[in-house]
């Protein structure tokens, strides 16, 4: 898909993040067409040195983005980071509160010097109490309970990926469409057309989004909700099951139709024919019969005629996969499902394309990870270029 088709071509969002959730609401930006100047200090991005768990963070995180290196001790430098932002729709950060301010880029600078600038924070919390701490993924897991409903209460277990960072990051980028979209639409000679936007992104507020459900069902029964490998179950059968070769499955028997096909198929009409297990409720309490039963019969079954089975009666099934796995997953490695993109060495590297498909075709083929500071001279030449072009002059200094 050319850059000229996509939907944000033509917005320029200055980003000054790291980790994961403000790169991530970047780098979301940039697939869908967003000039992204990614303003690195002289020793770069902390993550691009990261190793173990974290060596896919800055390449997975920062494609498609252009790298500016400054140094805010420089006078220079410093008047080149507010060109950019004069030039810029959107300013992207996540810093600890009053960080910013000490470098002139404080939200209430930014909004007296630059109106029209959407500024978005991602932060550790929302204003309150707890605005002033510092945040982790795991740390907000813990503090919500997505922890303890995902392991148990002797053992609370963190979700397996940077689950809330990544969401905390789509936040952002639903934000800023909201604010571009309010802009756009504003009538000409409007003040919304050039007024900005003060975004702030919570981690913990973001995590506690994904544990509603669990508190919404305390608010109506008054019920403690239990973990999920202690939850009582919605469905009669929705388990992993061992197969004739050892693999196991994961099947889900949810609906009315979806159980009568189950038992005719597995051969066991026993449950059909039941009055007791009339209802799902039934089955539910019957659980302790059902499942023995059907583990008894998958366990005939070889792993690709099960699921050749399941599918062909439409009931949900998966393989338990692990991440390496999906490399050889026939749906990942339809055309489009992988995109190929460059890490900052060149070296190429496969990564999921972006979960949308735009008029019918995937986004984020061919992007590159930037090198340190590899766009810092274009940039400013271009700075230049468009202070000549808007005052046939060069630019005047800041003081």
């Amino acid at each position: 898909m050319s850059t000229q088709d996509l939907p944000l071509t033509g917005v320029r969002v200055v980003e000054m993040t790291h980790m994961v959730m403000g790169p991530t609401c970047g780098m979301i930006l940039a697939q869908l067409g967003a000039e992204i100047i990614k303003v690195e200090p002289p020793a770069g991005d902390k993550t691009r040195s990261l190793g173990g768990m974290g060596t896919s963070f800055f390449p997975l995180f920062n494609r498609g983005k252009r790298s500016v290196v400054l140094d805010f001790s420089k006078a220079e430098d410093r008047e080149t980071m507010h060109r950019l932002l004069a030039s810029a729709d959107v300013f992207l950060e996540n810093f600890r509160d009053g960080q910013l301010e000490k470098q002139g880029l404080g939200a209430d600078e930014l909004r007296r010097k630059y109106p029209h600038l959407i500024v978005c924070g991602h932060k550790g919390f929302l204003s309150g109490p707890y605005e002033h701490r510092p945040a982790l993924d795991e740390v907000v897991q813990m503090m919500s309970g997505l922890a303890a409903m995902t392991g148990t209460v002797a053992r609370p277990q963190r979700v397996g990926s940077s689950a809330n960072d990544i969401m905390g990051g789509m936040f952002g980028a639903i934000s800023i469409l909201a604010a571009l979209y309010q802009k756009r639409g504003a009538k000409a000679g409007d003040k919304a057309a050039d007024k900005g936007a003060d975004i702030r992104i919570g981690l913990f507020e973001n995590c506690l989004f994904l544990v509603a459900q669990h508190m919404v069902e305390y608010e109506m029964t008054g019920n403690k909700p239990r973990s999920m490998p202690e939850r009582e179950h919605a469905w009669p059968i929705y388990d992993i099951f061992e197969t004739m070769g050892g693999e196991r499955i994961f099947i889900g028997v949810v609906t009315e139709g979806h159980w009568q096909s189950f038992c005719r198929e597995f051969g066991m009409t026993e449950f059909l024919e039941d009055p007791a297990l009339r209802t799902t409720t039934d089955r539910i309490l019957a659980r302790s019969r059902i499942i023995p039963r059907a583990a008894e019969v998958i366990k005939g079954w070889n792993a690709a005629e099960l699921s050749a089975t399941l599918d062909r009666l439409n009931i949900c099934f998966s393989p338990i996969n692990r991440p390496e796995d999906l490399f050889s997953d026939p749906h990942v490695l339809r055309p489009g499902g992988l995109v190929n993109n460059f890490n900052a060495d060149g070296a190429p590297f496969r990564v999921p394309a972006l979960p949308i498909e735009w008029n019918g075709a995937n986004i984020g083929e061919g992007l590159k990870v930037p090198v340190l500071g590899a766009d810092t001279a274009a940039v400013r030449a271009e700075l230049d270029q468009q202070d000549l072009s808007s005052t046939g002059k060069p630019a005047a200094r800041l003081a």
